[in-house]
């Protein structure tokens, strides 16, 4: 790519290795350092908001009750919960001494930050008069846990519902691990660019090369349809964007990619070694935790970068107990 080739620089769960992940405060923190978009994750409430939220479940390393008490365990189920019930919990901070804590120690706590509305995200970055910004939004949803969330048709309704509601169907793309609910996207919104997501490491590892039949994450593609190739099986899945873990990424798929018009996006890349390779490779883009090292090591190799713009995080209203 030449050096002057718009990068993406996309801030992973709004800046979560500087504020509480995917919460208003870390989106407000990585438009004012400046990033082309802001990847996050959604959820759904019992009544059908649509929320940022990694997990289908309370996560214990990031919540507190409406006591203040850390949860001792997983749960409850976000689309078991309304609206209101989610917002009796605070989100404003990581565990003292668990292993999430440990892993961002540069995290500022923001004590009251609450779970958000999709539209709340939206309506901060109008604030911000940043009209270039994109959002890449990733619908949680693991089919070994069906019961967590709503089913892929409803999901995928309830998002494209809130990206149209707001105008922003060219600014944004719909990412997953779960390609079933790509498949709705493609159906429904057309317009709206769809991203899939891979990783191939350990449990999670979505495609499953080498074990019979389809894997459950896929909307009914196999891998092995495909002569194993990984972007072969993104394109067969109609995506405009092929996102890896960055380290299954090699320098063949990256050129296989590229014939066959993929842009490609790795995730989570957070050291500034991998984030040079990863530029010095040729990626079209990274998602990363920490969007202030990588448009340092972006300006160091003469790449540009997005404008910043600043925008005050309202304070959050808690609600009486």
């Amino acid at each position: 790519m030449a050096a002057d080739t718009p990068f993406d620089l996309q801030g992973h769960r709004g800046a979560r290795g500087l504020r509480p992940e995917n919460t208003l405060a870390a989106f407000a923190h990585a438009l004012s350092i400046g990033v082309t978009t802001l990847e996050l994750d959604t959820a759904v409430t019992l009544e059908g908001v649509v929320v940022v939220s990694h997990d289908s479940e309370l996560n214990p390393d990031i919540t507190r009750d409406p006591s203040g008490q850390w949860l001792t365990q997983p749960g409850p189920a976000i689309h078991s919960l309304s609206f209101a019930e989610l917002q009796r919990f605070d989100v404003g901070r990581t565990k003292p001494g668990s292993a999430y804590a440990l892993r961002f120690p540069d995290q500022v706590a923001q004590d009251g930050e609450r779970i958000p509305k999709l539209a709340d995200l939206f309506g901060l970055v109008e604030r911000s008069g940043n009209t270039e910004v994109r959002f890449n939004i990733e619908t949680k949803l693991d089919p070994r846990r069906p019961d967590l969330t709503p089913k892929p048709e409803a999901f995928a309704r309830a998002l494209v519902g809130e990206i149209r509601k707001a105008g922003l169907e060219r600014r944004s793309t719909i990412q997953s691990f779960g390609w079933s609910t790509l498949k709705v996207v493609k159906r429904i919104a057309p317009g709206i660019a769809t991203v899939c997501l891979t990783t191939q490491q350990g449990p999670d590892d979505n495609i499953r090369t080498g074990k019979p039949g389809p894997s459950p994450w896929l909307g009914g593609l196999d891998i092995h349809d495909f002569g194993g190739s990984v972007p072969r099986l993104v394109c067969a899945a109609g995506a405009a964007v092929w996102s890896p873990d960055h380290t299954d990424l090699t320098a063949a798929a990256l050129i296989e990619s590229r014939a066959l018009g993929l842009l490609v996006i790795p995730w989570t890349a957070n050291d500034q070694e991998d984030m040079a390779r990863l530029i010095d490779l040729g990626v079209d883009g990274l998602i990363s935790d920490r969007p202030d090292i990588l448009r340092q090591v972006l300006l160091e190799k003469g790449r540009g970068v997005p404008p910043a713009t600043p925008v005050e995080r309202l304070s959050p209203i808690i609600p009486a107990l």
